[in-house]
Order: structure tokens, then sequence, then C-alpha cells
């Protein structure tokens, strides 16, 4: 009896440490100024820098160690996107910006309008079953350009910078790619 007890509290904080549950991030929602003003400040070359320095890579661990609650995003909807290498198959862990239409959750490869993709972008073309906040996903890239440009009025709503960032991108030649996340039983 012991003994099942303790797997039982085990089994609890397993799950309690994959993260807290995934919140819905409505992008038709009204944005707060304290909200607004955080995102515009996140979006500025100088974050830019102070993120991919050290928020890209403390993110991940922060995330995973508080069950999703303390992240440098602060105010804005992230959450921990769990990857499998494309090439090696290792487990790979990023803090990304998220948002919901209808049932799928909406993520986007901006990388700051640098002129590469990221290597997560890569990494769920190869194995597009992900994990997002805990919860198991199916990945597909929106290629369709009218469900594209639906999909980037929402995601300005939610983060009003990725216009600055696909303005960067284009300039380096490259499309940032928008990604769907289908619920899935994996």
């Amino acid at each position: 009896m012991r003994d099942e007890r303790h797997r039982c509290e085990r089994r609890k904080l397993v799950v309690a440490m994959q993260g807290r549950e995934l919140a819905y991030v409505d992008p038709e929602a009204e944005r707060g100024f304290l909200y607004r003003g955080y995102a515009a400040l996140v979006g500025t070359r100088a974050m830019g820098w102070i993120s991919r320095a050290l928020a890209w890579r403390l993110d991940p661990i922060l995330m995973r160690l508080s069950g999703g609650r303390l992240r440098f995003g602060l105010l804005l909807p992230t959450a921990l996107l769990e990857t499998r290498g494309a090439r090696t198959g290792a487990l790979r862990r990023n803090g990304v910006i998220y948002f919901h239409d209808g049932d799928r959750v909406v993520i986007v490869a901006s990388k700051l309008g640098l002129p590469q993709h990221p290597a997560w972008f890569h990494n769920l073309r190869s194995n597009p079953l992900v994990r997002l906040g805990g919860r198991p996903f199916r990945a597909e890239v929106i290629t369709n350009d009218a469900e594209r440009s639906r999909l980037w009025d929402l995601a300005d709503r939610v983060f009003p910078p990725y216009a600055t960032y696909r303005v960067r991108a284009a300039a380096a030649g490259r499309v940032i790619p928008i990604v769907c996340l289908h619920p899935s039983s994996h």
C-alpha cells in the first residue's frame, strides 16, 4: 500500500514538473497598456540581443524547472516547446510565443527576423510530433497564402513586433514560417 501511494505521489510530481496547464491565448482579446509596452520593448534590437545572448538559453531551463511559471517572456504568452533533433533525435527545448486558433495552437518561427530559421523549426519539420507546455501536438507548416495572411493578422495582435520581424526577414530573403500545432495523442 505504501509503495502504491509513493508511486502515485511521484506521478503527480512528474506531471507537475512537465508544465502548467497550457493557458488559452485568445488573439482577439484586448491587450492592456502594460502588455503592449512590454511587447514593444521586447521587440527592440537591444532586447533582441539580450534574448539571443541570455533568454533563449536560460528560458528552457527556467520553464522546465518551474513548471512554466518562471520565464523571461513575463507578460507574453510563452510555453516550452519540446522537439526531437533533426539529425540526432535528442530532446530539444525552446521557449516560444503562442496563441490559439480554435483547437489549434499557433507558433511563429520568427527568430527576430534574422536570416535563418530557428533550429526548432528544422527539428519539427523532420519530427512533427512535438510537445508544447507538456501537451502532445502534431506540427503542420502553413503554406497557403490566404491562411498565412489570416494567421499573421492574429499573430500581430498577440505580438506586434512580428511585423518588424517580417520586414527584417524579407530584407534577408527569408519568409517567416507559421506553424499550427494540432492536438495529438502521442
